[in-house]
Order: C-alpha cells, then structure tokens, then sequence
C-alpha cells in the first residue's frame, strides 16, 4: 500500500519563501511544531542575489551555497522529494516518491522554472565562446571568465519577454561589464547593447529617470521591444524578434550575457491551483487563494503583480504567517501585503540604486534620503550586510 502522512501545514518549496514561512509558523505556534513539513528535493540552497556580483567578479559563488539540511527550521521537518500533483479539494498531495500528503494547511512556495531550453542553442552555447549567464550556479563563473576575456567587438545583454527573477537583475552585470572593459582599457573599441523585451529601462519612473542616465553615462545602446529567440553559437549571431513588428533581427556578438526564459513549474501548471499562466491563483493582499480558502501562496510562483524578488517574500512571509494562524482561530484575515518589492540595482562597482516599490509603482523607501541616487552606501549594504540578513534573519523567521 502506498505510504500516506499528515501534516497540518504542508509547504512546498525549500526556497527563500518556504523556508522563512516554516520559521516564522514554528517560531509562532507550539503546537505546529513537528507538524510541518517542507517537501523540496533539492539538497542545497542558493543566496541568488550574489550572482550578479560573482559574474562580475566581486564576490564568491562558493559563498551563495548552503547544505538544505542546515537550514531547515527547528520543530519542522523535511521530506526530501518532489511533488508531482496536487488534489485541493481532498487537501491532499503526491510525491515523485509514491507518498501521499494530507493537510489541514497548505503553502504554495514553488519558485519558477529557469527555462533554458527556452531560447533556441542557448543551452548548447552556455558557458562557451562568450555566451554567459548569471541565472544558475554552474552558469555564474562563465560570465566573469567572458568578461576577463573579452578584447573588444560587441557585448550583448538581454532581457526576455518573461517574468525574471529581479527585474533589474539583466542589466545590473552589464554596468559591471562596462566598468571593466573601461578598467582593462577595452571600452573604446567596444559596444555594449542591452537588448530587452520590455519598452522602458525599468518600469518605476523615479528609478528609470537614473538608469537612462547611467545608460547615457556610460554609452549603452538600448533596443527595447527585442526578444532573444535564438544563439547561434557557430558564427555568433543571436537572432531577436521586434515584439512590435515581429521581424527577426540578427546582431553579431563577441560576449553574450543572456537572460533565460522563466515560466511556472510545470507540476504546478497541471494543478487547479493556478490561473492560465501556471502561476498560483492568490488573492494579492492576503495571499490566500481565491478557490481554497486553506491553501495560501507566495514568492515567486504566486500570481502577485509585483517584481519577483526576495525583498518581497520578505514582506510576503509575514502575511502568510499571520493569516493562516487566523484562518486557524477562526479569526478574519486581517493581514495585508501592499506589493513592497525591491530591487537593489547595482550601476558599477562600488554603485547602486535601490529601488523599493509597491504594487501601484509608487516609491516605498526605507532610507530618509533619495534612493534613486546611486550610492557607495547601498552598494555595501548588498554586498556584505544583506547576505547577513538572509542567512541568519529571513530563514530564521527573525525578520
């Protein structure tokens, strides 16, 4: 007979949003403990947001890397497996393993699925002969070795027409690029493009107005509307597609820094807990979901019209704490999540802006001075405290 546990609140996702809302559950309520579980087969976990300072040179990958053991949260536990299907309306789940989950509560954090296969010959091409990416922990070292390497000709950086993970995150290693061509006096017989699927640098005004002036700065050819759909690795060429008129456009490249396609997870996708994009179907101020009123999402496969970052699970994980604790009591949910995001946007070394925004675009600051200044200050604060902050506030339930 088929293995079957109970849980009162199953978590799926060992990612940033499932383990700080197992924290933050345990933390809150004695009786949940040993009464989660978390089930994610990965057996390490990753501090994404350094990799834009590995590509560039500036930090270690080694340093973004944990053992998923080490942080699973105390009175919590963790079945190393992957869901495969999903029955809400038995408040039951399966797993790659054969075991069925049955729970009172459940907490959708599956993150997104990098789709690599997404563009044609990228996965061929990746981590040879200039094509780089930051988007994994195999792929990070190829873009520093691509930027060492590179003599002059063009760099190309794109931005696809998907959700990403931090939507300033394609153009962040591109200013670190620049800054090092002109270091390794490389620059003037070079050109840098930022090839993006959107039609503006960055969808907040404020933030834009900088980074169209750091583009000016630092002689950045912008071509919005272009959507990576091919590298041909053989004679360097990547093909884009004009979103507006659909004709392809072909640009030589001698450095390539692509940002790969990113959808929902495919067992996700199969479910009827998500909308027609695959994504988790949450009411965006609470964050429980609009059919089971028992099943609550967040992060970055929940369908939240906001960046996709970890700045917004930070604010994401409180909510879902707290209103599922109240859906436990029998209480209103009385918790609201505004749609804060941020994104710590990184103009060279030893430079940043940070952008903090709610779901309406308007500026969220958590500084009394102006953010959208770049600033040595911010750029610390990514590089040595917000590691910090992860690692032993965020994943403990602690902030």
């Amino acid at each position: 007979m088929a293995n079957q546990v109970h849980y009162t609140v199953a978590i799926v996702g060992a990612g940033t949003a499932g383990i700080s809302v197992a924290a933050r559950l345990a933390r809150a309520s004695k009786q949940l403990k040993g009464n989660i579980v978390i089930i994610d087969p990965a057996s390490k976990h990753y501090y994404q947001p350094l990799w834009t300072l590995v590509g560039g040179g500036a930090a270690k990958k080694e340093d973004s890397e944990r053992e998923m053991s080490s942080l699973i949260p105390e009175g919590v536990d963790w079945m190393q497996d992957a869901v495969t299907s999903f029955q809400p309306e038995q408040n039951q789940l399966q797993t790659q393993a054969g075991t069925t989950v049955t729970y009172d509560y459940l907490v959708v954090a599956a993150g997104l699925h990098i789709h690599w296969d997404g563009i044609k010959g990228l996965k061929d091409a990746l981590g040879k002969d200039g094509v780089c990416s930051n988007y994994s922990y195999e792929s990070v070292d190829s873009t520093w070795e691509a930027i060492q390497s590179f003599k002059g000709g063009t760099a190309i950086f794109t931005h696809p027409n998907s959700p990403v993970k931090c939507g300033g995150a394609p153009q962040k290693i591109m200013y670190l690029a620049d800054d090092y061509f002109r270091k390794s006096g490389v620059r003037k017989q070079s050109e840098v493009i930022f090839a993006s699927a959107k039609s503006v640098i960055f969808d907040v005004k404020k933030y834009a107005d900088t980074l169209d002036q750091v583009v000016k700065r630092k002689g950045i050819q912008t071509k919005y509307k272009r959507n990576l759909i091919e590298v041909r690795a053989d004679v360097k060429e990547a093909v884009f597609e004009n979103l507006d008129t659909k004709e392809q456009e072909v640009i030589k490249y001698d450095l390539l820094h692509v940002t790969p396609i990113m959808k929902a997870p495919d067992f996700l996708k199969e479910s009827s807990l998500t909308d027609q994009g695959g994504w988790v179907d949450v009411d965006p101020y609470t964050l429980q979901h609009k059919t089971y009123p028992n099943v609550f999402g967040l992060g970055d496969c929940a369908n939240l019209p906001t960046s996709k970052t970890g700045a917004a699970i930070r604010k994401q994980a409180p909510v879902v704490e707290n209103n599922l604790l109240a859906l436990m009591r029998d209480e209103p949910l009385t918790a609201h999540y505004n749609g804060y995001t941020s994104c710590p946007l990184v103009t060279g070394y030893n430079k940043l802006v940070l952008a903090e925004f709610d779901y309406n675009q308007n500026p969220q600051e958590t500084f009394p001075f102006d953010q959208s200044k770049e600033r040595f200050s911010m750029y610390v604060m990514k590089k040595d405290m917000l590691p910090v902050v992860y690692w032993n506030g965020m994943l403990k339930g602690l902030m």
